[in-house]
């Protein structure tokens, strides 16, 4: 047999051999490569919410043609037609004082699972529950009937990647209503973003009641709550009406305050980039998820309330359980940090409050004036040179509480050893009034080591942002030891 290969379909010629494929059974067609994110590719880009929302359409606005197309039908019925049990349930069935105090208790219950369970536990990691713990939590969260552990996390963590944007589920700056309960009731009009729920997918709790979650919000949203009092006391539809849909509307909106009123009444001391606020009112019906500033800067923080009398029946909640060794693992963002944020407002409201009063004239900004010319115009202006500084005193000599000829024996005169002590020690109040009547700068200035006179007590600690620290106005101010310019 020769060695020669002969031309076959599988082996083509020589000549062809070089440009000819190789012929296989099966034909494989080669993918098209999706368009990659941000995060699956090396390319990252200025903006990610911008880079997103420029690569995705958005669903069509909704209107009075499409809006039956639009609508979130089993969000929708579960949010009327629950509140309308319980307004029937108001006028005719007569609620008895057992099963309005299992009602308010099953709201605490139902709700502790949300916020200390579904928020703070898996929404956050704030800290580690032991197992009981977490099936407790997890069956008490879906009696408040709010979706899965898995689909309610990824909500909320969607919410504090985008805060305020198009890709936060309920972005509060499209009004109050929308972020309180609008955003469940039509279908959202862009996918919310991407996020990391990886650690939920390999939670065995979470898989758990994700699976079984129908036959868990029947039992756990209305079969206990209407057996309870039935079988204990004999109030099968009171229990069902006001320990079920009264309290699971109350649990409803409650929850659904931290998304809308949380956003908009109260204060921001820790920072006021986004719309996020804390106040007392917001944590009172929220079961503590009320001081909701912090919480947007210090996420992973165990508690909402920092102050020990502030309302946050959560963090007692999980400490208690810390203390029996149902939990551990308490976070909480140092203290140091904290107080960073709460500096930072506190110095951004001193700065508005600066910028409405008047300050003198800068220094580099006066006239430079020789000793000889000053004396020369003292002879028909009130002028005397205190600190380096030129001032007219003429509108001030009637009202000078030391009398007019303690002024007048000063004119043309340096009086700074006058000013600071020779004669009087002159009040803060009084350097800075003064400091409003410069007119001109001494040639020479002040003598070395008395540069911190020049400074008015006012000014000594001024507000200054980062880029204004090396601008003429403050380079012309000499900073002692313990003096200078707060910035921000």
């Amino acid at each position: 047999m020769s060695d020669v290969l002969k031309p076959s379909r599988k082996t083509p010629p020589p000549e062809m051999a070089a440009i000819s494929p190789p012929l296989s059974p099966t034909l494989k067609l080669k993918k098209v490569p999706k368009e990659l994110s941000p995060e699956e590719s090396s390319e990252v880009p200025d903006n990610y919410v911008s880079y997103t929302l420029r690569n995705n359409k958005p669903r069509d606005p909704i209107t009075w043609n499409n809006i039956f197309r639009e609508l979130n039908y089993l969000t929708l019925f579960i949010l009327t037609v629950t509140p309308a049990i319980a307004i029937w349930g108001l006028f005719t069935v007569q609620m008895q004082w057992k099963t309005a105090a299992f009602s308010v208790f099953y709201y605490f219950f139902t709700g502790l699972g949300v916020t200390a369970g579904y928020h703070r536990l898996w929404a956050h990691r704030c800290y580690n529950a032991s197992r009981p713990l977490q099936y407790f939590l997890a069956a008490a969260g879906t009696g408040a009937v709010e979706g899965s552990i898995k689909w309610w996390c990824r909500g909320h963590r969607a919410h504090h990647r985008y805060t305020d944007t198009e890709l936060d589920p309920y972005n509060a700056h499209k009004g109050f209503w929308w972020s309180h309960i609008g955003w469940m009731l039509v279908k959202p009009r862009f996918k919310p973003g991407t996020v990391d729920i990886s650690d939920l997918s390999k939670s065995p709790v979470v898989r758990w009641q994700h699976r079984w979650y129908v036959p868990l919000i029947l039992g756990m949203g209305f079969g206990i709550p209407t057996m309870v009092p039935g079988l204990l006391w004999g109030d099968f539809l009171g229990g069902f009406v006001f320990a079920g849909a009264a309290r699971l509307t109350f649990v409803h909106h409650s929850t659904f305050c931290v998304n809308s009123l949380a956003h908009w009444l109260g204060e921001t001391p820790f920072d006021d980039k986004h719309t996020p606020r804390d106040h007392v009112v917001t944590a009172l019906v929220t079961i503590g998820e009320g001081y909701h500033n912090f919480h947007h800067q210090f996420p992973m923080d165990y508690r909402n309330a920092i102050k020990w009398y502030q309302y946050d029946p959560t963090k007692w909640f999980i400490w208690i359980c810390s203390r029996f060794g149902l939990a551990s693992h308490l976070k909480s963002f140092p203290d140091n940090e904290v107080r960073k944020g709460q500096l930072t407002m506190q110095l951004k409201r001193l700065r508005e409050t600066q910028d409405m009063l008047e300050w003198p004239v800068d220094g580099e900004e006066l006239p430079v004036i020789s000793w000889q010319s000053f004396q020369k115009q003292s002879e028909t202006r009130p002028l005397i040179a205190v600190a380096g500084f030129i001032h007219d005193v003429a509108s001030f000599m009637d009202q000078h509480p030391g009398g007019r000829n303690l002024l007048a024996k000063n004119i043309g005169k340096d009086a700074t050893a006058a000013f600071f002590g020779g004669v009087y020690d002159h009040s803060n109040a009084a350097h800075n009034l003064l400091a409003m009547k410069r007119v001109g700068a001494l040639h020479g200035g002040m003598a070395h080591g008395s540069e911190e006179r020049m400074i008015p007590p006012s000014q000594k600690l001024r507000v200054a942002r980062y880029n204004e620290m090396g601008s003429p106005y403050n380079s012309s101010t000499a900073l002692s030891d313990g003096e200078g310019l707060l910035g921000y």
